[in-house]
């Protein structure tokens, strides 16, 4: 290394380095090829320096761009909203098959890949350093598990904090409400600034109806040339599609689904094995909705996404689903269900230790529609490869 200078400090932060007793560990994903399943290995002032080596075991988090290149045609990753500690524990062990406890044996049959999206919304819900220590306290519990950290429907703003931290592997840029042209332009904008990072970039072209926080729309399907053409001026390495589903628990009405000859024209004229991305795609479960009107909830003539199409429209590209209200619905049942049947209970505590078994027991149901429960030691071999 003689004769040579190097800033190892502004290296370290740059690539989002941590530092420990002198292990250095490099998160999986800034130093990565956009392209490449592998973690990162450099060699850098002749320390060896790999993926977790001499390090207590942690969950691995990497890009959206790899849980796809690995999910392509074959399956779709579930995207799941965190709010809250009993939604994170949940959904960690939900992917694991640890339905009983957070020390249960990992069940390799059912146990999945996922995203935790975080909305705007979370992270302005309590502080978004949180969502953040809540996670990683989860990748220490649950060091099995494999997902990204996504950011939901970001302004450009909102998308650069998160670029800027260090923490999330994607985001997502929402500038659908915009004309095509001031679409690109933004997008275009996030792509730069978060491929230096090497962190993925989601897009949206079209517009879902529904409302969910404060994303309100009216429907309009994405259009499949402007589909080809967007990615193409963009860059961006996923787009959400509008297909005919929408936002919230009142997605359709008499025999809507989703558009699959849409899913299919779009497929076709973007870039081969390109992902798309389904928004506003839960089920909204009668059996979750009954219950919460049977303790006291007024949800009349709900309506969802049919589990049983989330497989075929991952045939034809589409990775990534996210499932945002089942979440909620299985709260509200939960909840209000502790509240009506032991009214004298002020312990936070036992109605919470339900939802989490019962939320985990719901991913797992959800991952077997997608086709991803059982991937999860696959991606692990190719990740290492």
């Amino acid at each position: 290394m003689a004769g040579e200078s190097h800033d190892i400090q502004g290296y370290i932060a740059a690539h989002f380095c941590r530092i420990s007793s002198f292990v250095i560990r490099i998160s999986p994903f800034p130093s990565l090829d956009p392209g490449s399943l592998a973690g990162p290995r450099i060699k850098y002032l002749d320390f060896d320096v790999s993926y977790g080596s001499n390090e207590k075991a942690k969950g691995m988090i990497v890009t959206t761009k790899q849980l796809f290149a690995h999910a392509y045609s074959r399956y779709a990753v579930g995207a799941y909203n965190i709010n809250n500690l009993e939604q994170t524990v949940g959904l960690f062990r939900g992917n694991l098959g640890k339905s009983d406890s957070n020390s249960d044996a990992t069940k390799p049959a059912v146990s999945a890949p996922f995203i935790i999206q975080i909305s705007r919304g979370a992270r302005s819900y309590s502080d978004k350093r949180f969502l953040e220590a809540m996670i990683r306290a989860a990748e220490d519990v649950f060091p099995e598990s494999i997902f990204a950290v996504h950011l939901d429907h970001g302004t450009e703003d909102v998308c650069y904090d998160c670029i800027g931290s260090g923490f999330y592997s994607s985001v997502m840029i929402d500038a659908s409400h915009e004309k095509f042209e001031k679409n690109v332009e933004i997008t275009k904008r996030v792509v730069d600034r978060a491929h230096d990072k090497g962190i993925s970039v989601e897009a949206e072209l079209g517009q879902l109806g529904g409302v969910e926080e404060d994303i309100m729309g009216s429907e309009c399907l994405t259009e499949p040339d402007q589909a080809a053409e967007f990615v193409a001026k963009t860059g961006c390495d996923s787009l959400a599609v509008a297909i005919g589903t929408s936002h919230g628990a009142y997605k359709f009405s008499g025999g809507q689904g989703l558009r699959m000859d849409r899913i299919a024209e779009i497929q076709k004229i973007l870039p081969k094995c390109f992902p798309m991305v389904m928004h506003g795609s839960s089920s909204v479960p009668k059996e979750w909705v009954d219950r919460i009107n049977a303790a006291g909830g007024k949800m009349p003539a709900t309506s969802g996404v049919n589990e049983n199409q989330y497989l075929p429209a991952a045939q034809l590209g589409v990775c990534k689903v996210n499932i945002d209200t089942d979440g909620r619905l299985v709260w509200c049942a939960i909840h209000r269900e502790a509240f009506r049947d032991d009214p004298a209970n002020f312990d936070l505590r036992p109605p919470g230790k339900v939802f989490i078994k019962a939320y985990a027991d719901y991913i797992a149901h959800k991952n077997s529609k997608l086709g991803s429960g059982g991937q999860l030691e696959s991606l692990r071999a190719c990740l290492k490869k």
